[in-house]
């Protein structure tokens, strides 16, 4: 094992993805780990190895506090900052008490994890009650359109380094040899589009993230939203080019400066 190349941490729970990126880590010279029970082994703890980790946020969090690392990731209110015409749609941020309080159908989600179901709701009467979820958390309440298909991207330095689709006419966007192909036109309409996302310095964007764009059944395209890159999955995307994305994603906390303190989620804010 060559001590110095980089490491990546991959969660307990075996998946596809965390396959593919354990492939992936190997074909580069890199070493992969599986961290079981989120505990970091004691000879990881301080290391000046580069460490890369791939997993959901919980597990991800739990890991880079141990190895004081930081992990970078779009703001809960990213959607609302982003102008209009890449939208397409009305997007607030609030509580779900005041979501409750809408006559009127509307998309809507959390704005941090996986609390309920993201989908549309008829009224606010039907979002889950205080029986269920914290009337205080905060979510994603934006208007109704009809995205017919759904394109991954993932994005370093306002760059789109691999993308994929990943959703299609109400199916998942792959073929039945589980291949995720693009139709004709499809790619370059998807790259044309978050090219001009990246290109307009109105947009922020934290140094790797991934941003997921869609055409709509208008033929307009559209936002869908950007997540964390270290914990998105692949699809059809490249999982080698993936994993040096995230290297720009998580960072020693030593090398964090004024520019990247503003994606750092607000569960881990530093001093």
């Amino acid at each position: 094992m060559n001590s110095s190349a980089p490491l990546l941490l991959l969660a307990p729970r075996i998946t596809e993805d965390s396959i593919s990126m354990w492939k992936a880590a190997l074909a580069l010279g890199w070493s992969a780990q599986r961290i079981q029970g989120w505990r970091v082994p004691e000879e990881l703890v301080g290391t000046d190895r580069p460490i890369v980790i791939y997993g959901e946020p919980l597990f991800a969090e739990a890991v880079a506090d141990q190895l004081g690392l930081v992990i970078l990731e779009p703001a809960i209110d990213w959607l609302t900052s982003v102008p209009r015409e890449y939208l397409q749609r009305d997007i607030e941020i609030m509580p779900l008490a005041r979501a409750r309080a809408f006559a009127t159908k509307a998309f809507v989600k959390p704005a941090d994890g996986k609390i309920f179901d993201p989908k549309v709701y008829e009224s606010g009467n039907a979002l889950p009650g205080d029986d269920q979820v914290d009337a205080d958390i905060p979510v994603l309440r934006s208007g109704v359109v009809d995205f017919r298909l759904e394109v991954r991207c993932f994005i370093r330095a306002r760059e789109i380094v691999t993308l994929s689709p990943y959703w299609r006419e109400d199916a998942l966007a792959h073929d039945e040899q589980g291949e995720w192909l693009f139709l004709p036109d499809e790619e370059a309409e998807a790259r044309d589009f978050a090219g001009q996302v990246l290109g307009d310095d109105r947009i922020k964007l934290p140094p790797a993230c991934t941003l997921d764009v869609g055409r709509l059944d208008t033929g307009t395209w559209a936002i869908i939203e950007a997540n964390p890159c270290w914990g998105a999955g692949l699809y059809g995307c490249d999982p080698q080019t993936v994993l040096e994305t995230l290297r720009a994603a998580i960072l020693p906390r030593r090398d964090i400066t004024a520019e990247h303190r503003p994606w750092i989620s607000a569960r881990r804010q530093m001093p």
